[in-house]
């Protein structure tokens, strides 16, 4: 494994926390605004008022985090089990189980999975609701036992050792080191992983003793990343200095910190900036006892405040402030030692980010697209710099004449529908593992540059404007198509053979494969009398070049969830062709003589002459 895909898995072991996390920061806000304004030391104390906040505190929260992660496994039952498993860490936990949440959430949607699919198929017409409800229930005891009885008090005793960590760092002054750490990995997108995954959990814990915690401050305090921006629009050159002052404005009233992050790529040395902010911001704040009563989320300076209690008011604006003076000052020496940009535009920063971007695009933007009908800009999360990505992209693409359907989304959930996907150079890689490779990609360093917004829609229009490889036509259904007497062990086998036609005969690329499967899990393609109909999905379109249609015959049957299927009839339809060619061979398939005869057919001449005139 190479470094980028070692940065990508990170980067995605970051996000699967923060997809857990973010659709509940909404929750953890107004928890936050509860415990600033009536708690006994908050802005209004309010002894009745307050009786809220404990218990949202320690069994809301976790169970909402139980809940989203499981939905993201398997949707609602997935959501719904994964509550009930995490409450068996909440009780059996003297802490604040979030993190009890992310392990139970998961572990029990993916066994609830497992078991779906395994009786798929199984259930006996209406008893399904019957099977539904008592499987969830039953798997849904035992684990919510499992995290009562063993897993909570093996994840008190970790978060236990953390917090002692957390305070021994704490007492001796040596938690602004952290920094070192923080803001690099900030800088490679890793800071989901961070903050989420570890500094919200022990900050919770220690907010629900305290009131407030330092730790909320450590990641998303985005004093520091405005400090290093202003420092580019006073002393930096070329097109920094002159996109600089946008994402001072974004950062700060904002909250989006990866606006920031290429001026500091552009570089390196300027790392030191942030990190020196940090450490006086931290310092500041364990030194005269400051804190938030929740994570500040996105990190504007509005964000900050509102998560600020009363009685640490002096002591917060003054590490916001004075964090951002420090890294202004350090960054500004910095860039006046080692900047020799030029003033013409020639920056350091335009050349290796177009060298960059180039790179990236030439390494993933292959062929063409017939039609631009929808444009993903994917970031981290798919709520900050890609939403304001869009906007701007938007603007561009309609001064260029286009107008497509274009959306920010987290670039794990890269629709298969997206004509282009339009992403930050250091997250390609995963845009390209979410994506499987079949879908051009296209990135840029700033998201302040609109040069870089140029070249993207110069390269949208390329990819237009590209010609198609000139390729013979497969003939819709071919002797090459036949398979006769064939044994597979499994459906899966069966499935992946009709895929391998496909893919060989110049059908479609490799990941229609995976899509045939896909569909197979959601529903079965086993039709009856036999026969089973592999075929991909809706949004199949973007891997199917030509339609075609396959056919397997299998003397000894292979099971179809409790069903023997004897002939394997494979489709790949392209647009509307797709429905077309179902309900065709349906027709066909309806006739039990036909059915007969194929199972019979000895020669691919036969198969041809029962299949082919209804195609």
């Amino acid at each position: 494994m190479n470094l980028k895909q070692l940065q990508a898995n990170v980067q995605k072991f970051g996000a699967t926390l923060s997809a857990m996390v973010m659709p509940n920061i909404g929750v953890f806000i107004g928890w936050g605004v509860l415990a600033a304004l009536f708690i006994d030391t908050g802005w209004t104390p309010n002894q009745y008022l307050n009786k809220l906040v404990g218990p949202i505190l320690t069994y809301l929260l976790p169970t909402r985090i139980g809940y989203t992660a499981g939905y993201n496994i398997h949707g609602r039952r997935g959501g719904v089990i994964g509550a009930f498993a995490t409450m068996g860490m909440v009780v059996g936990s003297h802490v604040t189980m979030l993190v009890g949440g992310m392990i139970m959430g998961p572990l029990a949607a993916w066994v609830l999975k497992k078991w779906d699919k395994a009786i798929q198929g199984r259930v006996r017409p209406g008893l399904e609701m019957l099977v539904d409800n008592f499987s969830l229930g039953l798997i849904g005891v035992c684990l919510c036992i499992l995290g009562y009885a063993a897993a909570a008090p093996v994840m008190t005793a970790i978060q236990d050792v953390l917090s002692a960590g957390v305070n021994f760092l704490t007492e001796r002054n040596l938690l602004p080191l952290t920094a070192f750490f923080v803001q690099p990995a900030q800088v490679l997108f890793l800071n989901n992983a961070i903050n989420h995954g570890v500094l919200v959990p022990l900050g919770m814990q220690q907010a629900a003793v305290t009131g407030k915690s330092v730790l909320f401050l450590i990641e998303a305090n985005g004093a520091y990343w405005v400090g290093l921006v202003a420092a580019y629009a006073v002393f930096g050159k070329g097109m920094a200095k002159r996109s600089a002052p946008g994402a001072v404005a974004i950062q700060f009233l904002g909250g989006i910190a990866e606006t920031c992050f290429p001026y500091c790529l552009m570089n390196p040395l300027t790392i030191l900036g942030p990190i020196a902010g940090n450490i006086f911001s931290i310092f500041v704040l364990t030194l005269f006892d400051g804190g938030a009563v929740g994570p500040p989320s996105p990190g504007s300076v509005f964000a900050f405040y509102m998560m600020t209690p009363k009685d640490c008011i002096v002591v917060n604006t003054i590490a916001y402030f004075g964090s951002l003076a420090v890294s202004f000052a350090v960054t500004s020496v910095i860039l006046l030692l080692t900047d020799r940009s030029v003033e013409d535009g020639g920056s350091a920063y335009e050349s290796a980010g177009a060298s960059a971007g180039a790179d990236t695009v030439n390494a993933h933007v292959l062929g063409h697209i017939s039609a631009l009908n929808k444009v993903v800009f994917a970031c981290d999360a798919g709520m900050g710099s890609s939403a304001m990505g869009v906007s701007i992209l938007r603007t561009w693409l309609q001064k260029a004449g286009l107008h497509p359907e274009i959306d920010h989304v987290a670039v794990a959930e890269i629709p298969k529908d997206a004509d282009v996907v339009v992403t930050n150079v250091n997250l390609a890689e995963r845009a390209k593992m979410s994506t499987g490779g079949a879908i051009p990609i296209l990135t840029l360093s700033n998201f302040m540059d609109q040069n870089e917004y140029n070249r993207i829609v110069t390269q949208i229009k390329d990819l237009m404007a590209a010609e198609v490889p000139q390729t013979a036509h497969p003939p819709l259904f071919g002797e090459d198509n036949i398979v006769l007497n064939a044994s597979f062990r499994n459906k899966r086998e069966a499935i992946e053979a009709c895929a391998d036609i496909f893919i060989k005969g110049g059908y479609a690329d490799e990941s229609y494969k995976r899509d045939m499967i896909e569909r197979d899990e959601e529903a079965s393609v086993y039709l009856g009398n036999g026969v089973a109909m592999p075929h991909g999905l809706a949004r199949s379109r973007k891997t199917i070049l030509y339609s075609g249609v396959c056919f397997i015959q299998i003397p000894d049957g292979v099971d179809f969830d409790g069903e023997k299927a004897y002939l394997l009839v494979g489709v790949a339809g392209r647009g509307e062709e797709h429905i077309d060619l179902l309900g065709y061979i349906g027709n066909t398939l309806c006739e039990e003589e036909n059915i007969e005869a194929l199972r019979k057919a000895t020669d691919k001449r036969q198969v041809m002459e029962i299949l082919q005139p209804h195609l």
